[in-house]
């Protein structure tokens, strides 16, 4: 399944007041995810295994590395837990590195917030406004990013350019 989404990541100690506001604006709680992603060494993009109680994928997917709303075509595989992907991936590519992280999840319809206690880097919020079928266009999920993050209060300062596994390499 192809996806076209943009996203905003950013670090961010409001966590409390962030959950609250998407409480307030009847945000579908789909609950608290123990994330294990393992990040691939691959030519071009990014690919990465999603291990979790909610969400197993295999992702792979382009995406700029720039502060503010970012574009990214994706690529999704639903994967099944305890399956030999991981192994078999490992065992041909090799592993970049992994990402451990408890996720929040909620939406507001086509929007997909995150609240990410991430081991090792500490705690963000990302906002990500997804077209799963082309209908709603790059411009209108640019809008509702900055809307989110306009909401959320989140100062420029906090955005964070690249990916989690980004910031786990260069702590290394």
């Amino acid at each position: 399944m192809s996806i076209l989404n943009v996203e905003i990541k950013a670090k961010s100690d409001r966590q409390s007041e962030i959950r609250e506001l998407l409480n307030s604006r009847k945000a579908i709680n789909k609950g608290v995810d123990h994330q294990i992603d393992t990040y691939f060494d691959v030519k071009h993009g990014r690919l990465k295994l999603r291990e979790g109680n909610i969400e197993n994928n295999l992702i792979h997917y382009f995406r700029e590395d720039k502060e503010g709303p970012k574009q990214s075509k994706i690529t999704l595989f639903k994967s099944e837990p305890d399956s030999t992907l991981k192994e078999i991936l490992s065992s041909s590519i090799g592993i970049l590195t992994v990402v451990d992280k408890k996720r929040e999840i909620y939406f507001i319809e086509n929007v997909k917030f995150h609240i990410d206690t991430v081991m090792g880097l500490g705690t963000f919020v990302e906002i990500e406004a997804i077209d799963t079928d082309g209908t709603i266009g790059e411009l209108e999920l640019l809008n509702q990013c900055e809307f989110h993050l306009e909401l959320f209060g989140i100062p420029k300062e906090n955005l964070i350019s690249v990916s989690y596994s980004d910031l786990i390499l260069e702590k290394k």
